[in-house]
């Protein structure tokens, strides 16, 4: 079975073997919050998935594979976690994997993606930094019969083989349903919050918006009185959030994407003196975040440990390139070609000052980076080993 019929048996299987099926959110958030126009639907399946082992699981017989990182700002794990578990998941599985980062720039994935083809990788996989740029790679890879995996972030468009992320809609849930039971809010009859989604070319963003306002505009008391696209940038993150406090400083709760936006909300909220009042939230289990948690200046953050989209990648990839059909646990509905795209979808933690050691005992933060001055007590005090 050669590379590219395997490929097709990839979407059958998928599509065949997947049991219930349940409507999920579209394609990635936008300022001004219309950011839920296009939806994207999930199928799960009921049964584990062969692929979702960690490295080592199968053989890759030393295939090449390119494996394109979108930047080193967005969330610290583009620079630590995610290329530090597909290294060795890639040596574990016997692949040729050729990990870069584009560093933020559409232009330099495109670059590096050329050179991938041009040194004849079997799969290339990457995480988009926008659907345009992302699909057109995409497509070249596959005019060059090169498989493509979308890691993390769906490509609209691409029409990828495989898709492996943690599921998006539940990553949004779980944030909105952290944020009311946060100190600061929980019991209170009425809340007014503030909303930063991620990024308006990030395919995730919308997914996570649609989870946590499936639960914030439908809690009684809560209103939300003003929303902006963070760009998952903190400097942007800081001004928007700064102009939204200024103009609303009853302020009660903010539902922040990720942590690093975060980081700047609290910075804002530190120098009105309103830090550790304000419910704050976060994913992505940073360093940072995690400090927050123990300082109390941040709620929570979602953990999504890399191990759960690292191994089950490397491993389908393995079988892909030998011919082989990796199982699947869902597929996705490509907002934009509405193909059913087959995925592997694995479950977030929600990261509370009750269970913050968790991350760190697992080896997704260094401990050295999170126990530091302050913190190293607080480490201790909160179950750090």
């Amino acid at each position: 079975m050669n590379i590219l019929i395997a490929a097709g048996a990839v979407g059958t299987m998928a599509l065949t073997g997947c049991g219930s099926s349940s409507k999920s959110g579209g394609s990635s958030s936008s300022a001004g919050g219309s950011s839920s126009s296009s939806s994207s639907s999930s199928s799960s399946s009921s049964g584990s998935s062969s692929s979702a082992a960690g490295g080592g699981t199968f053989d890759g017989k030393g295939a090449k594979v390119g494996i394109i990182l979108p930047d080193t700002t967005s969330s610290p794990r583009w620079i630590t976690a995610d290329p530090t578990a597909l290294k060795a998941d890639c040596k574990a599985d016997n692949l040729n994997c050729d990990i870069q980062n584009a560093n933020g720039s559409a232009a330099t994935m495109k670059t590096i993606a050329n050179g991938m083809l041009a040194n004849k990788v079997k799969v290339l996989m990457i995480v988009n930094l926008d659907p345009a740029s992302g699909a057109a790679i995409e497509q070249q890879a596959k005019k060059n019969g090169v498989l493509t995996v979308d890691y993390d972030r769906l490509t609209p468009g691409g029409g990828a083989s495989l898709y492996i992320s943690f599921d998006n809609v539940k990553v949004g849930v779980a944030q909105g349903t952290a944020l009311t039971q946060c100190s600061q809010v929980k019991g209170k009859s009425s809340v007014q919050y503030a909303q930063i989604d991620g990024a308006s070319t990030d395919n995730n963003a919308t997914l996570f918006r649609q989870g946590y306002e499936s639960v914030l505009s439908k809690t009684k008391g809560w209103t939300k009185v003003a929303e902006q696209d963070g760009n998952w940038d903190a400097p942007t993150a800081g001004r928007e959030f700064s102009t939204m406090l200024a103009a609303h400083p009853g302020i009660k709760a903010v539902m922040v994407a990720n942590d690093t936006m975060a980081g700047a909300v609290i910075t804002d909220l530190k120098n009105s003196h309103l830090s550790g009042q304000v419910a704050v939230s976060g994913q992505d289990a940073s360093a940072a975040g995690l400090q927050r948690v123990m300082d109390g200046s941040q709620c929570f953050t979602i953990y999504k440990p890399t191990t759960e989209e690292a191994g089950p990648a490397i491993n389908a990839i393995a079988q892909l390139v030998t011919g082989k059909v990796p199982s699947t646990t869902a597929t996705v509905e490509d907002p934009t070609t509405k193909a059913k795209v087959p995925s592997i979808l694995a479950t977030p933690i929600v990261i509370t000052k009750a269970n913050v050691a968790r991350p760190i005992n697992d080896g997704y933060v260094p401990k050295n980076t999170v126990c530091t001055g302050s913190f190293a007590a607080m480490c201790t005090s909160n179950g750090v080993k």
